[in-house]
């Protein structure tokens, strides 16, 4: 028998998360871990209007034998029908909903130089096709129970305990466990763009973040960047929400302007693998150094994958009283961790946030302070005591945080 929660997860991420359009298609990214709640949302998609719904599974194990024993040369070479593929979804622009559920160690011992190497090459093919749909089409992302996932958050409990826990901690954050979810996420989405209208009203010039743990950091606005925050609206003007959960609200910081220390408060998921208790230093604009206890070599290639991976793309704010946070579980997933602290992303900004940003050229947005690069990555830095203060344009100064949460 299928929970009622479940079911409103499924509508709410089609109606919510990617808002179908009647005589759209979709597209959802899955792994096997979870067929049956794949199956409901092919179905509300369906009732909802889609014209065709399509699933493209993967399997984690798999994926990694591919790495394994695939050659550099084969894992960079597209066939003719995956840039087909590619082209397909520039053209026809389908909704795009990617289900994880995968092992957050499931990559640990890959050859992480041989995948540096595969993505530096991979990426840009794939980005041409990426840039021409960016703005256009809505996507989503959302996650459901693994077992092995569920194991490594729950390690005390069976494997059937886990799973029935990680989906009740699932159902909970993303909002879904209530009686009206569709109403709970409006209201949500109202009150994550009233605090971006607020900081907005502002004008910062750049903020200052301070924390008892080492975090000593300032970083620029760009003039022509808004704060965002809850859903996004295309260029024809459909809203959706790109991720679910989500708590923050976020800007594109000016790239190349961003001092001092940064200390990770949670573990980072990156590429299989966890790099823990770290952090960055910035001088210029640009990490110059970093420590890691674990994963440290793993980090310095991440910043080194192009020039923009060791500059900012975003920074976003997320009081410590989120409900993720509150629950204090540790998901070692960024959709969700990073939705229980203020984190910051390395590498690609999101144009969105500059204000008319489809009046303006690629190469005009990045004189304006936008980030270029092939990865995107958060991590967390949010703390129980940190404090930012905004430094306002006309000199004033601003508490925006104080003790981890909202000063207004």
């Amino acid at each position: 028998m299928v929970n009622p929660s479940m079911l409103n997860f499924a509508k709410v991420a089609i109606r919510k998360g990617v808002n179908i359009q009647k005589g759209q298609e979709l597209i959802i990214f899955a792994s096997l871990d979870q067929p049956e709640f794949i199956e409901l949302l092919v179905k509300e998609a369906y009732v909802a209007g889609a014209k065709k719904v399509s699933v493209e599974w993967s399997y984690l194990p798999v994926s990694r034998l591919h790495s394994e024993y695939q050659s550099e040369e084969t894992l960079t070479t597209f066939a003719a029908w995956q840039l087909q593929k590619y082209q397909y979804n520039v053209d026809h622009l389908p909704a795009q909903l990617h289900v994880r559920s995968d092992d957050p160690d499931g990559m640990k011992g890959v050859d992480q130089k041989k995948m540096t190497a595969v993505t530096k090459i991979t990426t840009p093919v794939i980005m041409k096709y990426r840039e021409q749909m960016d703005n256009r089409f809505q996507w989503s992302i959302i996650a459901l129970p693994g077992k092995k996932w569920a194991k490594k958050v729950f390690p005390k409990l069976s494997e059937e305990k886990a799973l029935a826990a990680m989906w009740k901690a699932i159902l909970k954050a993303t909002r879904v466990d209530g009686k009206d979810p569709i109403k709970e996420w409006d209201e949500h989405n109202a009150f994550l763009q009233d605090r971006s209208k607020k900081l907005d009203a502002l004008n910062i010039d750049y903020l200052h973040y301070t924390s008892q743990n080492g975090t000593d950091f300032k970083v620029w606005m760009i003039p022509d960047a808004r704060w965002l925050g809850g859903g996004a609206t295309t260029l024809s003007k459909v809203f959706y929400n790109p991720n679910m959960p989500t708590e923050e609200v976020f800007i594109t910081p000016w790239a190349g302007k961003a001092e001092g220390l940064v200390v990770a408060t949670k573990p980072l998921s990156y590429r299989g693998e966890l790099i823990e208790d770290f952090s960055v230093t910035f001088k210029d604009g640009k990490v110059v150094k970093v420590k890691a206890k674990k994963n440290q070599k793993l980090l310095e290639q991440m910043i080194a994958m192009d020039e923009g991976a060791s500059k900012i793309g975003e920074i976003a704010l997320v009081p410590f009283a989120s409900p993720i946070q509150q629950s204090g579980i540790l998901y070692y997933n960024t959709l969700f961790d990073e939705n229980a602290s203020c984190h910051l992303a390395l590498g690609r900004a999101y144009t969105d946030s500059i204000r008319n940003f489809n009046q303006f050229s690629k190469e005009e947005l990045v004189k304006k302070g936008c980030n270029v690069s092939m990865i995107h990555v958060d991590f967390m830095m949010g703390s129980k005591d940190l404090s930012i203060d905004a430094f306002t344009r006309d000199g004033k100064k601003v508490a925006i945080f104080k003790k981890g949460n909202w000063a207004f």
